[in-house]
């Protein structure tokens, strides 16, 4: 699976309001794309993406701007992905055991193993919330390291 633009933009828009949650208010669109070095355009278009999915909430007028609507250690990145980019998978293969899916020799056995992998990678994001992320950001915590074998 490929994390897209979208999908990591949206999760570099929101590290940003985590690792400034002590600021108060709302910070404007221009502040986030100034610290994040995105496009200010395409960041609005993600972030009114994430407000539908309930990840942040905004404010209009002077002083306005976006908030997390929930704490950091409660947003998980799978969450994130998810919200801009749709569900997690490896592919759009279809199920194993299902439209005729296992007609053809060896398909089933391979469409299992994809799900499998798509089953892989959401697990593994689950496994980082916003805060986990800011606190290895500012090396207050633990870096992601490879998993051991």
């Amino acid at each position: 699976m490929r994390v897209s633009t979208r999908g990591d933009y949206a999760c570099r828009a929101l590290l940003s309001l985590a690792l400034h949650e002590s600021q108060t208010g709302p910070t404007s669109v221009r502040d986030i794309a100034e610290r994040t070095g995105l496009p200010q355009p395409y960041l609005e278009q993600i972030l009114l993406a994430l407000k539908g999915a309930g990840l942040v909430r905004s404010k209009r007028g002077v002083g306005g701007g976006y908030t997390l609507a929930r704490q950091p250690e409660d947003i998980q990145l799978s969450e994130i992905i998810s919200a801009v980019d749709g569900p997690i998978t490896v592919g759009d293969f279809g199920e194993p055991h299902q439209d005729g899916s296992c007609d053809h020799e060896g398909q089933c056995v391979l469409l299992a193993i994809w799900k499998q992998a798509g089953e892989h990678m959401k697990h593994h994001l689950e496994g980082f919330t916003l805060a986990s992320i800011a606190a290895a950001a500012t090396g207050a915590g633990p870096w992601p390291e490879p998993p051991h074998h």
